[in-house]
């Protein structure tokens, strides 16, 4: 991009503005610190970028054009000046009936997608009145036991208006049953239900541990998924490949890259391994990162993204519809930098980590609560998350642009520098044996472990300054509303369960059941037979206890 000898005078000018300008002031005054890293120290950032740091930039196969391979700029041709980002805010609690007045809220206040919390329960597969389930009904989200409760939940919001994100994993085949259910009963052709599942089970094994299968039929379980949904909801993205919580157990931008798209590089192998067309399936998939504070870090890690999954789609997997190498992602801000100390500085880290991921051309977007680093976030606290992607979007400008931060040596160059440690990550992974390998083995989980224990520790020195934690910090806390889940609504979920058992027809439940035992011992596509069972109303934890039977259940280590 750049003429030589134009480069060449460049080089000699920093040389001599180094030292005629900057070695006598760092002389007499010093810089704030020895060494400059980004947000977790994976990459020393220079005092000054130039066009010597991009000097092997190639427009057209490095960056090209928006909406064109290799998508650096962005999967859409108009950026946000055709449409904004989809502003979805993570909501879920208690009971069906207390989600369902949050989802009219937030609709009501703006938002224009829905993203669902589960409790726990509900994401290990477990119903309400199980003893494994006792004191977390409806805590971390909305509990879920049987059709009623997605039919309670979405109650008065029509299907083919909205496009629903739900946050579920390992019980992901049988929450998309259950969603698939209720567009039936409200009349929606299938081919119109927009959505995500996150149905990510290697993250879970590598960093939350909800999970309840071993790794093998839970693939065979996300491979039935992509082929279910091809065929069945064109429009629902079948995956949500999540760095997210690869990041929030502590790893570098480089291994969230490396480990995000190394768990895609799996799933797309399992698929084709079950013969699957990858240009089938692949469009369907979508990916879920993080965004942490470090703004021009996060920018360049998104950008990254996108190069390196057209480039691995195109080079490993031979694709060739132009969507199955289209990165497409969802961003939430990062929980794990929110304080419990001073909570209104959350407001801004929030404001901070929503504007890296508008710069790097996130398709949609979380904003935390302020209040999340105590409990679940207030309807205030959410009304001023959503109002900080509005402001963003429509007060800011940095919307009306395509990439705005291309051509920015520093990024461009940030942007290299990431890709560049994200595939070394990846040829060692593959020297592993692959993700699944590398996952079972703990390599991954060890990796990330280690680089949170350094973390840990720059904060604790006083190295790494978190404001209002180890500097800057107050003697007295205000007093705030607290959003809480009580014993009463435990209750109040396990009688309407216990109704609902009443209520349905068992023997046809049975049945349901023991064609969906069938189907997993032998090799059919097991969602219709789970789309049977909740229509029948059984329950989360009847239909996972099923293929619990028939699969076992993963422990580190072994399989019980």
């Amino acid at each position: 991009m750049f003429d030589e000898d134009d480069l060449d005078a460049i080089r000699s000018g920093k040389s001599e503005w180094e030292t005629d300008s900057v070695d006598p002031v760092v002389d007499r005054f010093g810089e704030r610190k020895e060494e400059f890293t980004t947000d977790t120290g994976g990459q020393t950032v220079d005092r000054l970028y130039t066009p010597d740091d991009v000097a092997e930039l190639d427009y057209d196969e490095d960056l090209g054009f928006p909406g064109q391979d290799p998508y650096t700029r962005g999967v859409y041709s108009t950026g946000y000046r055709g449409r904004l980002w989809t502003m979805r805010q993570y909501a879920g609690f208690g009971t069906p009936d207390e989600t369902n007045e949050r989802f009219h809220y937030l609709l009501d206040q703006g938002q224009t997608g829905l993203s669902m919390a589960f409790d726990l329960p509900t994401q290990m597969g477990y119903s309400s009145d199980d003893a494994m389930s006792a004191g977390e009904v409806g805590k971390s989200g909305v509990a879920i036991d049987t059709l009623e409760d997605m039919e309670t939940v979405f109650d008065g919001i029509p299907l083919d208006e909205v496009s629903t994100s739900m946050t579920i994993n390992a019980p992901a085949s049988v929450l998309l049953a259950m969603y698939i259910a209720v567009g039936d009963k409200q009349g929606v052709d299938r081919e119109e239900l927009r959505g995500t599942i996150q149905n990510d089970v290697l993250k879970e094994y590598i960093a939350r541990n909800t999970y309840i299968y071993p790794p093998e039929p839970s693939m065979r379980i996300i491979t039935d998924i992509f082929e279910f949904c091809a065929d069945e909801t064109p429009k629902f993205n079948t995956i949500s490949i999540s760095g997210y919580h690869v990041r929030e157990a502590g790893s570098t931008a480089a291994q969230e890259l490396a480990f995000t798209l190394g768990d895609g590089i799996e799933y797309v192998e399992a698929a084709l391994d079950a013969g699957l067309d990858v240009d089938e399936f692949a469009p369907q998939l979508s990916f879920f990162f993080n965004a942490h504070n470090n703004v021009l870090e996060e920018v360049a890690k998104f950008r990254a993204a996108r190069r390196m999954w057209a480039t691995i789609m195109e080079e490993r997997f031979d694709a060739e519809n132009p969507k199955s190498k289209q990165l497409k992602f969802h961003t939430q801000t990062a929980g794990s930098t929110l304080t419990a100390q001073q909570i209104e500085n959350n407001v801004v880290r929030v404001a901070y980590q929503a504007l890296a991921a508008v710069l790097g051309g996130t398709q949609s977007l979380h904003t935390n609560g302020k209040d999340e680093a105590l409990a679940l976030p207030t309807e205030k606290s959410v009304r001023t998350a959503l109002r900080t992607q509005q402001i963003l979007a429509h007060e800011s400008g940095a919307a009306d642009t395509i990439d705005p931060l291309a051509g920015s040596y520093y990024v461009e160059a940030l942007t290299d520098q990431l890709e560049a440690e994200a595939f070394d990550i990846i040829e060692t992974v593959d020297e592993k044996g692959g993700m699944l390998q590398a996952v079972e083995n703990q390599w991954v989980q060890r990796q990330i472990q280690d680089t949170a224990f350094d973390r840990q520790q720059e904060i604790e020195s006083g190295e790494r300054i978190i404001v209002g934690v180890n500097e800057f910090e107050v003697d007295e806390e205000p007093e705030m509303d607290i959003q809480e889940v009580t014993e009463e609504d435990e209750q109040r979920q396990i009688r309407r369960l216990e109704d609902v058992r009443e209520a349905r027809d068992d023997e046809e439940l049975d049945a349901k059941l023991e064609a969906l035992r069938q189907a997993c011992e032998g090799d059919e596509n097991v969602m219709p037979y789970i789309v049977d069972a909740v229509k029948a109303y059984g329950t989360v934890g009847e239909v996972c206890n099923v293929m619990r039977d028939v699969f076992g259940e993963y422990r580190p280590g072994g399989t019980v």
